[in-house]
């Protein structure tokens, strides 16, 4: 099976997410909406941390004019962690669940349109596909090790990211196996 370039790994991404706040609507239980939360927390924490380690630092490099654009999204990502953890804190049940995805989705529907329709573009357009694969396979690679859990006050930039971000998934995956969170 061919592995995906970096894009359409991160597009993937996107879609799959889109997917859970389908999933999270459709639910018919307070615990099956819990559960969708809880992989929807860990999926966009992974992405984020990722994004922010390996496809952020790399698009600055390479789009040195977009240097703004890109710490917009990372402001974006900065207020999409506070939501997730806000979410992260809630029981099954708890009413707060329904605004807060609600809110949630808004954040992520703004941050993707705006990444698929800018910066990828000239992300691909900078990068030759050779690169585009190595950085997908990359990040394939991390997702196995990257944070599950959100950290609003983490740095979100190496080189203290690149520090902080294995100490924060070792913690997150033992938490989440003491609380027997689903694992994706």
């Amino acid at each position: 099976m061919a592995l995906m370039d970096a894009i359409e790994l991160l597009k993937h991404d996107h879609r799959m997410v889109e997917q859970l706040f389908r999933d999270y609507e459709a639910a018919a239980t307070a615990e099956q909406r819990r559960g969708v939360v809880e992989i929807t927390v860990r999926e966009l924490s992974k992405h984020a941390a990722l994004e922010e380690l390996m496809v952020y630092p790399l698009a600055k490099k390479v789009l040195p004019d977009e240097a703004r654009e890109i710490d917009e999204h990372l402001a974006e990502h900065l207020s999409v962690k506070k939501t997730l953890a806000e979410l992260d804190r809630l029981s099954a049940g708890d009413e707060r669940a329904d605004e807060l995805m609600a809110e949630l989705q808004r954040e992520i529907e703004e941050h993707v349109q705006e990444e698929e329709g800018e910066m990828m573009p000239k992300l691909r357009d900078a990068l030759d596909q050779q690169a585009l694969d190595e950085l997908g396979e990359e990040i394939d690679r991390a997702k196995k090790t990257a944070p599950t859990r959100p950290h609003p006050h983490a740095p979100d930039e190496p080189p203290a990211l690149t520090l902080a971000g294995p100490v924060a998934a070792v913690y997150d995956r033992l938490r989440d196996r003491l609380q027997g969170r689903p694992r994706t």
